[in-house]
């Protein structure tokens, strides 16, 4: 049976005070779940502190974004081993946000994916549609293609070590939602192609959603066979709505 994972993702957001302030919440508010996983991915700035804070307590931390190379003349980049320095765990790749303002094709996202691996971390790799593409009926293809580039990159098992997180674009930061037969139609579509190559690493994988849950929608969501959590944008930078979906990953 797959236990569930709540990964926030600041995104831009933070600052000294009220990053200690939130993870003080966090902390404070999870502190009796015990049957679900917890994470922040913060921006690199702010690593150490979070490392700092949360380094004896049951959450992970990890980071939004990471070089595919190991070091070299990449000015602005950050590694994979340098993140490991600051004792993370995750490192997202391939966020629509990545995909769409800043040009990451599927192979520079799968490159992303086998960096992060070959350091020891454990990518969560985003892959889903925009709002287009779901009304041209291509959601599937989409998905698929992002897919595919890391199977035939990193090979099957490496999956094994990973999780993914299906964010249909057009629900992320909108306030729209994707139903939860919606979002769960998509998560065993994932799951099967996944299991076309092998029924074990598709019956293990964690497959997050992500596209506005909220603390009052996190319980159905949740309830879908293939939804194993969430990746969290805005709700994870307010304490209160992050615990509750945390609370409803645990329930």
């Amino acid at each position: 049976m797959r236990s569930k994972l709540v990964a926030g993702n600041w995104k831009m957001h933070g600052g000294m005070a009220q990053n200690q302030d939130l993870l003080g919440a966090i902390v404070a508010g999870t502190a009796a779940l015990r049957n679900a996983g917890f994470a922040v991915c913060v921006p690199y700035p702010y690593l150490a502190q979070t490392q700092t804070l949360l380094r004896d307590t049951p959450i992970q931390w990890g980071a939004q974004n990471v070089s595919q190379y190991d070091k070299g003349a990449y000015t602005g980049e950050v590694s994979a081993a340098m993140l490991m320095d600051f004792g993370c765990r995750y490192a997202i790749a391939g966020h629509s946000e990545r995909r769409a303002l800043y040009g990451e094709d599927s192979r520079t996202v799968a490159l992303k994916f086998k960096a992060t691996q070959a350091a020891g971390l454990i990518p969560i790799l985003c892959v889903g549609e925009t709002l287009d593409q779901r009304e041209a009926g291509i959601t599937e293809q989409v998905v698929a293609e992002q897919l595919d580039a890391i199977i035939e990159s990193a090979g099957i098992n490496a999956l094994v070590q990973s999780v993914l997180a299906y964010e249909p674009v057009w629900a992320i930061g909108t306030g729209k939602t994707a139903t939860p037969s919606q979002a769960q139609d998509v998560h065993a579509f994932i799951r099967d192609r996944i299991a076309a190559h092998s029924p074990e690493v598709a019956a293990g994988l964690k497959i997050l959603y992500g596209g506005s849950v909220k603390a009052n929608n996190a319980e159905e969501l949740f309830a879908m066979p293939d939804i194993d959590g969430g990746l969290i944008g805005g709700a994870s930078l307010v304490a209160d709505e992050f615990i509750a979906i945390c609370r409803a990953a645990n329930n």
